[in-house]
């Protein structure tokens, strides 16, 4: 008999750019029937130990994860960890504190570039957003819909904050292929977020073969903002380059309106086939 159950290998929380508690994912995962669930904030493990703790009294299995803010030739590359043992999580933060210390000093020149034409907006109200006290540009972005700048996060987002209009200007990143070594370093699988939305099919195809040589496990082949012929395309890939399948919804709650745990916009499916695979991928279990 097929199995039949769900789940969700990419989510994020408040202690990145989503709105929901750690806590309240894992109930909302478990009222949806999940079986498992990841959490992958950006460039921070600060809400691990709240998710597994929810996780240990309740029917879905959670995964530690981490989200990394990467780049390839110039391109934002986001790449996933799945399944980072708990003691590696401080040498994950370590790992990143550069990358968040760019971050924070780019976050500050965004909201000087706002003030300095004429927005009412101040680091502490974007800061107040988020737990951990370091926001982005979805947290500036609700400061300015709920100033009435904007209608919505998805319009700040495609006007004031879109990069190359100068207020907002990326951090420097670490390569796609750093992240990768690293991850694998540390037992966890290795997996590339949303390829599609982020280098074309050709820049896939060359950059694919590089990031496997350094010990890419997968790339998500199930995707809330994928169609499917994005779904096909981005199946033809794993098999092309023997890459196993991960997929998750990218949910962050009020942040991204519409978009709902476990389903995206109601037809997205990650088969629990896709956890396990992942879970093997790693040395969770050893």
């Amino acid at each position: 008999m097929a199995d039949k159950r769900r789940c969700d290998l990419h989510t994020h929380s408040c202690f990145s750019d989503g709105t929901y508690t750690p806590t309240k994912l894992v109930k909302q995962a478990e009222s949806l029937g999940l079986s498992a669930l990841a959490l992958t904030d950006h460039n921070t493990t600060g809400g691990l130990s709240e998710f597994m703790e929810a996780g240990r009294n309740s029917s879905v299995i959670t995964v530690p994860g981490c989200e990394f803010s990467t780049e390839y030739q110039g391109k934002e590359v986001h790449v996933v960890g799945l399944f980072f043992k708990e003691k590696y999580w401080p040498e994950v933060d370590d790992f990143l504190e550069l990358t968040n210390i760019a971050k924070h000093n780019s976050n500050l020149r965004m909201i000087d570039s706002l003030k300095a034409r004429g927005y009412d907006v101040s680091y502490d109200e974007a800061a107040a957003l988020t737990e951990s006290g370091e926001f982005n540009r979805a947290h500036v972005a609700k400061v300015l819909m709920t100033k009435g700048y904007v209608g919505s996060v998805k319009e700040a987002f495609d006007t004031l904050l879109k990069e190359g209009n100068g207020i907002y200007t990326p951090a420097k990143r670490i390569t796609s292929v750093a992240a990768i070594r690293f991850i694998k370093a540390f037992g966890a699988a290795a997996v590339i977020a949303h390829p599609l939305l982020n280098l074309t099919y050709g820049e896939l195809n060359e950059f694919l073969p590089k990031a496997k040589n350094s010990g890419l496990d997968a790339i998500e082949t199930r995707y809330t903002e994928y169609d499917e012929e994005m779904r096909y395309a981005a199946d033809l890939l794993a098999e092309k380059f023997e890459l196993k399948r991960s997929g998750g919804s990218d949910f962050h709650g009020e942040n991204k309106p519409g978009i709902q745990l476990g389903s995206g916009r109601g037809d997205l499916i990650v088969p629990h086939e896709f956890y396990e695979d992942m879970r093997a991928c790693s040395s969770y279990d050893d």
